[in-house]
């Protein structure tokens, strides 16, 4: 029986993708969970896998190809046991479209209410529809405030696009839906950001466009090329950061000396786990026990609510640098693996950012970030706070140089820091409190433990 293979679920906040390989053939045999094509999303590469075991009679899509969840990329004849696996539940079962159904029937609810309060002239009630209208004329005010609310439950969209549409500062329901029956996908979000600057929303509205860019061609010769998924949502993201926290950095240095000593003791046993012992991972650790000790640095503000956030987890996160762009990847749980379980869980996930098999997943739900840029160069730097987080560490290159110790000038290994945070949760004496116990602890690594 002839059977539709389509884009499944693949991750919270994902809902479009571009096709980057195909990597089965008409005609091939593939089994179950075999991955068939490539899904390039906003910063991982997917493969879709099948669910049945057959012969591939027909492809549907072709490499660049932009794909939605549900969407059919390639046709299969099953056997009798891969009937049986038929997964139409799920994707018959879509909780969109009943979503954007009870969507519609909200505003119809409401619009027997808006007519039950003009009711107070209680006679007539058929001829009730015209006085309401002259009412309404009479008083525009409350009427629109009275439409934004119905607009509010009324936008069709899954809760994974709110939840992007949340994250980039936009009001979902002023997103124009492009989907069936103006379902709001994520391009539809994208979109709408891009359209006012890659810009973003706030409580005061929307940041004013950018100038229009001159022709840069009249001076001279130029090339156009489209930013890469990665770039494209970098901009946005950060443009929102940008305008939304009010940052600050404190700077700071550690004399590493002894923590390279220790590193070099232990370097051994990180090998025979399959990983390289860097001063990363031992930072790692020690930055998951100044969030403990710190916890507004592990927390979120929800200026709607007027409330701190405080996350009793500690995922960490980390910039890794790739040909697409930055990639942030997310170690959960660090407090409670030891430095070695950190630089193999370190080494695998910069691996597979690298090579595009990082899983959607694996780039959520981080607390706090480390940005390490000592491998490239570089005496200082201030990076910017990924919100909704609260505070990021930026690691320069570290150096040798002179330090006068009991009386004389000893070489010495230092590393600076710098800490970027938002003023909003974090005070200056806290950031710099912060700052001096993570050095601290860099500067006498023995008093860690490798194990959990």
């Amino acid at each position: 029986m002839i059977k539709d293979i389509t884009i499944p679920d693949i991750g919270e906040t994902v809902e479009t993708g571009v096709v980057a390989g195909i990597l089965v053939s008409v005609g091939d045999t593939v089994e179950v969970d075999q991955a068939i094509i490539e899904v390039e999303t906003d910063k991982a590469v997917v493969e879709i896998p099948t669910k049945y075991s057959g012969k591939i009679t027909e492809i549907t899509v072709k490499a660049d190809d932009e794909v939605k969840i549900g969407d059919i990329i390639a046709k299969i004849d099953t056997q009798d046991e891969g009937e049986e696996k038929i997964p139409a539940e799920p994707k018959e079962v879509k909780e969109k479209p009943s979503e954007k159904e009870k969507a519609e029937e909200k505003p119809k609810k409401k619009e027997p209410e808006k007519e039950a309060q003009p009711a107070e002239a209680e006679k007539e009630p058929k001829e009730e529809t015209a006085p309401p209208e002259k009412e309404k004329k009479e008083e525009p005010e409350p009427v629109k405030i009275e439409a934004e609310k119905a607009v509010e439950h009324q936008a069709p969209a899954a809760p994974s696009i709110r939840r992007l549409a949340r994250e980039l500062g936009a009001d979902i329901n002023r997103v124009p839906g492009s989907g069936p029956g103006g379902r709001i996908t994520q391009s539809d979000v994208k979109a709408y950001v891009k359209k006012h600057m890659t810009g973003v929303e706030t409580g005061g509205g929307i940041i004013p466009s950018q100038r229009p860019l001159p022709d840069f061609s009249k001076w001279g010769e130029i090339s156009r090329n489209p930013m890469t998924k990665v770039r494209e949502l970098t901009a946005v993201s950060m443009a929102h950061s940008w305008s939304v926290i009010p940052l600050v950095t404190q700077f700071d240095e550690a004399d590493i000396t002894e923590a390279e000593k220790f590193r070099e003791k232990y370097h051994d046993e990180a090998e025979k786990a399959g990983a390289r012992l860097t001063i990363t991972a031992i930072l790692m650790k020690i930055v998951a026990a100044a969030l403990q000790r710190f916890p507004r640095f592990n927390a979120s503000i929800d200026v709607a609510n007027k409330e701190i956030i405080y996350k009793k987890y500690y995922h960490i996160a980390m910039a890794v640098d790739t040909e697409r762009g930055l990639v942030v990847p997310v170690i959960r749980d660090v407090n409670k693996k030891s430095i070695v379980e950190l630089a193999v869980a370190l080494t695998d996930l910069g691996e597979r950012t690298r090579n595009k098999k990082v899983k959607p997943d694996e780039l959520e739900g981080g607390t706090f970030t480390i940005s390490n840029q000592g491998s490239i160069g570089g005496t200082n730097f201030t990076p910017l706070v990924y919100w909704p987080q609260s505070a990021i560490l930026g690691v320069s290159r570290a150096s040798t140089q002179p330090r006068y110790i009991d009386g004389k000038f000893e070489p010495r290994i230092i590393l600076p820091f710098t800490l970027s945070y938002d003023h909003r949760i974090i005070d200056g004496a806290d950031a710099a409190r912060f700052l001096r116990w993570v050095v601290e602890a860099l500067e006498h690594p023995l008093l860690l433990n490798l194990e959990s």
